[in-house]
């Protein structure tokens, strides 16, 4: 039987544990618990999306920033249900509800402050999208103009496609397409980011 301090104090990866993805502001205010129903399915997702995606940002650019992490079923289908930005529970399976039946996968709503500050100064968003297309195993990304905030998801069969509610809004990369740009023109957009930094896990 799993306690919640204890599931909390699982560690995912070297930056990452269970309850830096737990807190959730629509659970606070009306009283949701957010605790897996599968709390070593939850675990696995989080720790491939931590472990392939998370660490290497964290290596990169630093300490990044949790928006939205894991959501229990029944906290996702109360947030759909009352419009707050949720989307339906099938659609989540393998998203941000990492333990739901059929899922395959895991999602992080994330900030990266080093860009954030950039974005704010008038950096395009693609320049951080080429970056992540190019180093990180991702499935798929979206972007939003606050902070240029991101969905980031891991799954076992990717999708490896990006998309924006920034300008120019909409697919950036389509699942399966290849890039518009080439390798060099995308390199050439973030050639002053720091460089890449991954840690290698046995």
């Amino acid at each position: 039987m799993w306690s919640l301090e204890t599931l909390g104090r699982v560690r995912l990866s070297r930056h990452f544990y269970m309850r830096d993805f737990l807190y959730s502001e629509i659970g606070n205010f009306h009283q949701i618990q957010n605790i897996p129903d599968d709390p070593e399915r939850a675990i696995e997702m989080g720790q491939r999306l931590c472990q392939e995606l998370l660490d290497p940002l964290e290596e990169t650019f630093g300490r990044i920033a949790i928006r939205s992490g894991y959501r229990a079923a029944a906290l996702n289908r109360f947030g759909n249900e009352q419009g707050l930005n949720c989307a339906r529970n099938a659609a989540n399976a393998g998203q941000h509800i990492w333990d739901y039946p059929g899922g395959a996968g895991a999602c992080t709503s994330l900030v990266i402050p080093w860009f954030a500050d950039r974005y704010e100064a008038g950096r395009d968003w693609r320049d951080l999208a080429w970056w992540l297309h190019d180093h990180l195993p991702y499935s798929d990304i979206y972007f939003f103009p606050k902070l240029c905030a991101f969905n980031l998801s891991w799954a076992e069969r990717p999708e490896r496609a990006i998309r924006s509610y920034i300008a120019p809004r909409g697919t950036l990369l389509a699942s399966g397409a290849e890039p518009g740009e080439s390798r060099a023109e995308r390199q050439a957009r973030y050639d002053d980011f720091p460089p890449f930094r991954a840690i290698a896990y046995p």
